[in-house]
């Protein structure tokens, strides 16, 4: 589908008007007019305004990135902010949503090593849903095996929201898998050893669900 890019003159105006804003809600306005043009010259704007310390801007320029979709990913991968944990969290949920498998070794590395919670959260969630029919057919089932590889480590995260986010990550991927895959079956095992043993009631609360989501395996 081809999005609908605005001129660069409007385009230059919106990105104006976000660099000048004088106060919070002056900012969250001016991005969100920026992301609602779904303009490609807006992507490095609405990137650095993750940066910013205005939640509610940068969920609108996330919502703006996601937008534009597979344009954007390679801009945020180039971009992304190694020394600003909120930004790259922030990136990372842009990454996430749009699901693009070229953010794959940026998402595993963030899932698995990132020392802030909410940027291996937002990854950890995200690798379970990359549109893996963008791979050509025959990389499809090593990549995923790989991501279920971080998945199985990153339950064994020290903070509950990260193993709660590797679970949501392991459902979405059972989901994509042929039921009869043994890889769901390992999957399957893994939700049912952290519903059993985990010790945050959410993390096993989330286990049942993502088992009951699955289709049922005839030998449990």
């Amino acid at each position: 589908m081809t999005l609908p890019l605005s001129p660069s003159s409007n385009a230059q105006a919106l990105i104006q008007a976000v660099e000048q804003a004088t106060s919070p809600v002056a900012l969250l306005l001016a991005v969100r007019s920026l992301a609602e043009l779904r303009s490609v010259d807006a992507i490095p704007t609405l990137i650095q305004v993750l940066g910013y310390n205005n939640p509610g801007a940068a969920v609108a320029a996330v919502d703006g990135l996601v937008n534009l979709g597979d344009l954007a990913a390679p801009v945020i991968l180039e971009q992304i902010d190694g020394y600003n944990y909120g930004a790259r969290a922030w990136a990372i949920r842009a990454l996430s949503r749009i699901g693009h498998p070229d953010a794959l070794d940026t998402l595993t590395e963030a899932a698995r090593q990132d020392f802030s919670l909410s940027v291996r959260r937002a990854a950890a969630k995200g690798l379970g849903t990359l549109r893996w029919a963008v791979l050509p057919p025959d990389q499809q089932r090593p990549v995923q095996m790989q991501t279920l590889e971080t998945l199985t480590a990153v339950c064994a995260d020290g903070e509950w929201v990260v193993r709660y986010a590797a679970i949501a990550g392991l459902q979405a991927l059972a989901t994509v898998l042929d039921p009869a895959d043994s890889a769901v079956a390992d999957i399957r095992r893994l939700l049912q050893q952290q519903a059993a043993t985990d010790e945050t009631l959410a993390v096993q609360a989330r286990a049942l669900w993502a088992l009951q989501a699955i289709a049922p395996d005839s030998k449990a």
